[in-house]
């Protein structure tokens, strides 16, 4: 989202936004590339593809290449690109920090603003939209990062790592007091009275939204929906590893390797070999034992924790090594577009998802197997980066971003750029 600007020009006396001429574009391009990835992981719940009963995904016509699909899915996207999006997330929000604490009134204020709106806008998102939010987490979390300010880095990433392998003892607690220490369990009984209020049953389930004719309807499935995405947070402790991703992107936004790759050249190209050489034979074995879980809880849970990070970096240090080299590419130019309008890209990714597959649009979900479901992810991302880079050549932000830094600021903001 808009977060890489820093060293504003305007007076630091004065609650305003940045302009558009700090930007460091390998964080938009990452940006992008992650809002790619987590369109390919998210659209098979739009489609309805992931709460299909065993029986109905293996009677689709497409249902061996969908299980080759689903495999390539687990090694290389599910988790990856979430990870890489909260990394960033935590890189602007190390930036906005900052920005906000060089202000001699205010300071922090400002970034509180901007997480409270941020806020406000997930949970609009999660409650009326779609249940797979994760802004109103990241706008929760983001509120904690000022109690790091003053960490050191060696402290920072030492906080990161146990931070991101806690949830490993979290399992563990869990199955050794047999499923007693439960931190879900208020979010599923809050999402059984929901379902049972409203007619939801293991029957309807998976075509509750298929079959919707009216937005109530859909309405009635996104309140279960909330508890649900509340437990899923529960059930993998997403808090803390959100938290550990927010914390590297600390440490790399206090650093501002985004804007020095030059200088850490070395230490890129060891983080990719590293990455891959560990992440990837590993994701391959976590894309196996996440089939059932055939190892237990707690080895799922230590094959989740060190084989995305790894693949994440790698992802991260691979991308801004190419745009070292090849910043010319005209890809890179494309592709930052949809990363200055992440926060307007992430959201509308949730809106033509429903659209194109709730009753209440066309309809198409619970339809189609794996496959053609991400072909049309593929296709919905690419309309999406045809519009950014049309949008970005007249305006200075995205529509929703737009909006985000009004509700900050208090004031209205032009949009458009202005004529030279």
């Amino acid at each position: 989202m808009e977060q890489n600007e820093i060293n504003c020009k305007s007076s630091p006396h004065t609650d305003s936004p940045a302009g558009t001429n700090e930007r460091f574009p390998v964080l938009d391009i990452l940006r992008g590339i992650a809002l790619a990835g987590i369109c390919l992981a998210n659209f098979p719940e739009f489609a309805l593809y992931t709460f299909q009963k065993k029986e109905v995904v293996d009677a689709m016509p497409t249902a061996a290449i969908d299980h080759a699909i689903k495999y390539l899915q687990y090694i290389f996207i599910d988790g990856k690109f979430y990870s890489l999006f909260s990394i960033l997330f935590g890189t602007g929000f190390s930036i906005m920090l900052s920005r906000s604490l060089q202000k001699r009134t205010n300071g922090l204020a400002v970034f509180y603003r901007r997480m409270a709106a941020l806020a406000v806008i997930g949970f609009l998102h999660l409650m009326f939209v779609w249940s797979g939010d994760i802004l109103l987490l990241y706008a929760l979390l983001g509120m904690i990062l000022p109690l790091f300010r003053n960490m050191s880095d060696r402290k920072l990433l030492v906080v990161a790592g146990a931070l991101i392998l806690f949830p490993i003892a979290m399992d563990a607690a869990k199955v050794l007091s047999d499923n007693r220490f439960d931190t879900a369990a208020p979010a599923i009984r809050a999402m059984q009275y929901f379902n049972l209020k409203n007619g939801i049953t293991d029957d309807n389930f998976g075509v509750w939204l298929l079959n919707a004719r009216s937005y109530p309807e859909v309405f009635k499935f996104l309140i279960s929906g909330a508890f649900i995405r509340i437990q899923e947070f529960a059930e993998g402790n997403r808090i803390f590893k959100v938290l550990g991703l927010f914390i590297l992107g600390l440490y790399i936004g206090r650093n501002r390797i985004y804007a020095r790759l030059a200088d850490y050249r070395t230490l890129l190209k060891k983080i990719r070999l590293y990455g891959f050489a560990f992440g990837l034979p590993l994701s391959v074995f976590y894309a196996w034992n996440a089939n059932g879980r055939p190892l237990g809880l707690v080895t799922y849970s230590v094959s989740y924790a060190v084989s995305v990070v790894p693949l994440s970096l790698a992802y991260m240090s691979a991308i801004s090594l190419w745009y070292l080299n090849r910043r010319e590419l005209k890809i890179f130019k494309i592709t930052a577009a949809s990363g200055r309008m992440a926060l307007t890209n992430y959201i509308g990714q949730s809106v033509l998802g429903a659209f194109i597959f709730y009753g209440t649009g066309l309809g198409l979900g619970a339809t189609m197997g794996l496959v053609c479901v991400e072909w049309i992810a593929a296709g919905v991302f690419i309309l999406q980066m045809i519009c950014s880079h049309a949008w970005m050549r007249y305006m200075r932000f995205g529509p929703l971003e737009w909006i985000w830094r009004m509700l900050t600021y208090g004031k209205v903001l032009n949009i458009r750029k202005q004529s030279t």
